[in-house]
């Protein structure tokens, strides 16, 4: 016997209800969510296994400050409970501080601890935060020099670093596109591989210091689960973006390589400020050199889909400052204001991009070899590819520090 069809006569679901119904089947659930928490606290059932155990507590360092008047230490709390920060040491010697804002550290709260020790020029020194419970947080500094500040003549000084790390190098590169516009299939093929291959070096390395700035930074950030989740929502919305009128090719494409590209450069310059302001590094002119040799490569790669069109001089000016013009913007924060979770989602945020211009690139290779190529398996396909990567993962070695 065939069972009768169900009716909504018979029984009326909630979400067949009238909108005024619907909204009492969403404040319900709150409601009831609400009065559970009244209970948790009222009862407080955790209370039977509290046997003295002291909270637990942890505090991340965000940046330190050394000037005139000491050392200036901005912190984050991340414990179970607020926190009290009892006692400061510097070299194992306690020292009077200030608090901003003072009372106890909320958990994810951030305060500045100013502490009037008169460090020495280029020595290193220790610091230790003892709390109210007896836990220890320690910090060191490697090399004590003054943190910049932000003056006219610092940030000149700045911005002309930044143009010859990020700005000079894109531009030569770009230089070469009258050279480049004569090469046949595989010379474009082999050009387009190029830049798959050093931008894939480049999201590998962006990656990777961003999962070393994640484990710097406060726990309550949960630094490894923001860089993958800002990589992918990076690459998810510019693939919607990218492909809302299918898919980018030509100067469009040229644009979305030079924004990621962009965003690499912005970390880059975040962490050579943020060097600069910590006096783990000094730059010489080698340095600066290494530098410029490893980002030529980036303006060819922008240069490569638009070897077949016309493009006017105006368009590589605004392609050359998209790309290189952001290490200028890194640089002054990263020394000036620099936070490690910060620059862990700023550098996971270029991956995502840069992942996103791998895809297309890649697909425009597919579609440029057709049925009657060799797909991406060609010889000038693979050989760029290694090129690339090749070249970047050499004059890398230039510059890391």
């Amino acid at each position: 016997m065939r069972d009768a069809p169900f009716s909504e006569t018979e029984a009326e679901l909630p979400g067949s209800a009238s909108p005024r119904r619907a909204l009492w089947w969403i404040i319900l659930p709150l409601l009831a969510f609400a009065a559970a928490i009244a209970v948790l606290v009222s009862i407080n059932p955790l209370a039977r296994f509290n046997n003295g155990t002291p909270p637990v507590e942890d505090i991340a360092f965000e940046r330190v400050i050394l000037g005139s008047d000491g050392i200036r230490v901005l912190v984050r709390a991340g414990g179970s409970e607020p926190m009290t920060i009892a006692q400061v040491q510097v070299d194992d010697a306690y020292w009077q501080f200030t608090l901003d804002p003072p009372g106890p550290l909320a958990r994810g709260s951030s305060a500045w601890i100013q502490v009037p020790f008169p460090w020495v020029l280029g020595e290193a020194h220790a610091i230790n935060l003892v709390t109210n419970t007896g836990a220890t947080f320690a910090h060191d500094i490697p090399v004590a020099v003054a943190t910049p500040i932000a003056t006219n003549s610092s940030l000149l000084s700045q911005a002309i670093l930044g143009i010859f790390v990020g700005v000079v190098p894109v531009t030569i590169g770009l230089m070469f596109y009258p050279a480049l516009r004569g090469v046949g299939r595989n010379g474009m093929n082999f050009l387009l591989a190029v830049t798959v291959g050093l931008l894939a070096f480049l999201m590998v390395d962006a990656i990777g210091d961003a999962f070393e700035l994640a484990a710097e930074s406060a726990a309550v950030f949960q630094g490894n689960a923001m860089v993958v989740l800002a990589a992918a929502a990076s690459f998810l919305i510019l693939m919607g973006i990218g492909r809302r009128n299918g898919a980018p090719k030509g100067l469009v494409l040229a644009t979305y390589i030079a924004i990621g590209i962009g965003l690499h450069n912005f970390g880059e310059g975040l962490a050579i400020g943020a060097a600069f302001a910590a006096g783990a590094a000094g730059l010489g002119t080698f340095l600066v050199i290494g530098f410029t040799l490893h980002n030529v490569t980036e303006g060819i790669g922008i240069a490569a889909p638009i070897l077949r069109e016309r493009i006017a001089l105006w368009t590589f000016a605004w392609l050359m400052l998209l790309a290189g013009g952001p290490a200028v913007l890194g640089l002054w924060i990263g020394s000036l204001a620099f936070a490690p979770q910060w620059s862990a989602l700023a550098l996971a945020i270029g991956a995502g991009a840069i992942l996103q211009v791998i895809v297309e690139v890649t697909a425009m290779m597919r579609r440029r070899e057709g049925p009657e190529g060799n797909g991406l398996f060609s010889p000038a396909i693979m050989s760029g590819l290694a090129a690339g990567a090749g070249f970047m993962y050499l004059t890398a070695m230039l510059v890391k520090i």
